[in-house]
């Protein structure tokens, strides 16, 4: 009997339809289909972009730089997240708007200076 319940727990696990799950104590890795809400999304951007500080790979003045837009856009694999923070402080003038892009489930994709 111990078994059967335990197959029958199993097999409804397993047929649940898919969800987005954290990956453990906000780690911004995300599993399912199930879109990710703005401030989640926003959450996560400023982090990597904290993380991107912290790392050296960019200028220490991005530190005190907060979110400037945050929309959804159409890119060739379908819809993402495009957050932009803009350092007017950046000593190259083309690399004073820094962009991150998200899956519409939470996922980092990329960053860069060109907004592509």
């Amino acid at each position: 009997m111990k078994h059967f319940i335990t197959l029958i727990a199993m097999t409804v696990a397993l047929a649940a339809p898919g969800y987005a799950v954290a990956g453990g104590d906000g780690d911004c890795h995300f599993h399912g289909y199930t879109p990710a809400a703005e401030t989640t999304v926003k959450q996560c951007a400023t982090k990597l972009k904290n993380n991107l500080v912290n790392s050296g790979k960019i200028d220490k003045s991005w530190q005190a730089v907060v979110q400037d837009k945050m929309e959804i856009v159409e890119n060739k694999k379908g819809k993402e997240w495009k957050i932009t923070f803009k350092n007017s402080a950046a000593k190259d003038k083309t690399k004073e708007t820094l962009y991150l892009f998200y899956s519409l489930t939470g996922n980092f994709i990329a960053a860069n200076f060109t907004g592509e």
